[in-house]
C-alpha cells in the first residue's frame, strides 16, 4: 500500500480556528477528487488517516496531518494530491508518493459518524418530501397530532426548537456538492491490530476498512 502525506509543518504553528479553517479548505477539494474516483458502485479507492486524531475531551481535533492511502501509486498519482490543493501551497504540505514503512503501530478504521437527531438535517427531509426550502422547514410548526389524541404527546413542535446533538468528535465542516448546504462530517477512529481490506467513501472513510497506522 502507497500513501501521500498531505499536511505537514507549514500548519503547526496555526491557531485551532485557522486549523479548522484549512481543513474544511483543503478537504472540501480531496472530496471532490474522492467522488471523482468513485467506481460504478460508488466504492473509493483511496482512504484517508489522521496520525494525530483525538477524542479526547479538550485536545479534540483532528492535528495538523492527513495521509491518503491506495494499494498502488498509480491510484495516488491519478489523483494528484499536489495540484488539487495547489492554491494551499503557503500553508499545506505535500510529500512526494511514498510506501507504508514496514514497521506500523497498527491499523485504524477512520468512519464518518451521523447524529439522528441532527435537526437541521431532519428539516431537510421535511422540505424535500414537502416542496418548501429549508429555512421555512426548520421554523415551521408541524403538527403531531389532533387535540384529541393521546396527551402524553405535544401538539407541535418546530425543527429549529429542537437540541443539537452533542458529538464529542473532531469534525470538518464542508458544503454539500449537490445542495450547497454547510454540514459537518464528524470522524471517528477505531484502533485494530489487523488490517481489513475495503472500499472508501467519497470521503476516504469507511466503516470497515482499515489504514496503516505509523
Amino acid at each position: 500500500m502507497s500513501h501521500a502525506l498531505l499536511f505537514g509543518n507549514h500548519l503547526a504553528a496555526q491557531s485551532r480556528s485557522r486549523l479548522n479553517f484549512l481543513w474544511s479548505k483543503v478537504f472540501q477539494q480531496l472530496h471532490l477528487g474522492f467522488v471523482e474516483m468513485l467506481d460504478a458502485d460508488k466504492r473509493g479507492a483511496i482512504g484517508v488517516g489522521f496520525p494525530k486524531h483525538s477524542a479526547d475531551g479538550k485536545r479534540l481535533g483532528l492535528g495538523d496531518k492527513c495521509r491518503l492511502f491506495a494499494e498502488d501509486e498509480t491510484t495516488l498519482e491519478r489523483f494528484a494530491a499536489p495540484q488539487r490543493l495547489a492554491r494551499l501551497s503557503d500553508y499545506v504540505h505535500c510529500t512526494g508518493i511514498r510506501p507504508v514503512p514496514d514497521k506500523l503501530l497498527g491499523y485504524a478504521v477512520y468512519r464518518r459518524v451521523q447524529p439522528k437527531t441532527n435537526p437541521k438535517r431532519l428539516a431537510r427531509r421535511y422540505a424535500k418530501r414537502h416542496g418548501v426550502d429549508l429555512a421555512t422547514a426548520l421554523n415551521m410548526t408541524v403538527e403531531l397530532r389532533a387535540a384529541g389524541e393521546n396527551p402524553a404527546y405535544p401538539l407541535s413542535f418546530r425543527y429549529c426548537d429542537m437540541l443539537k446533538p452533542s458529538v464529542a468528535l473532531p469534525f470538518i465542516r464542508l458544503q454539500s456538492l449537490s445542495g450547497g448546504q454547510t454540514f459537518c462530517l464528524w470522524i471517528s477512529k477505531t484502533a485494530t491490530a489487523d488490517p481489513v481490506v475495503g472500499s472508501f467513501s467519497a470521503y476516504g472513510l469507511s466503516s470497515v476498512a482499515t489504514v496503516p497506522e505509523f
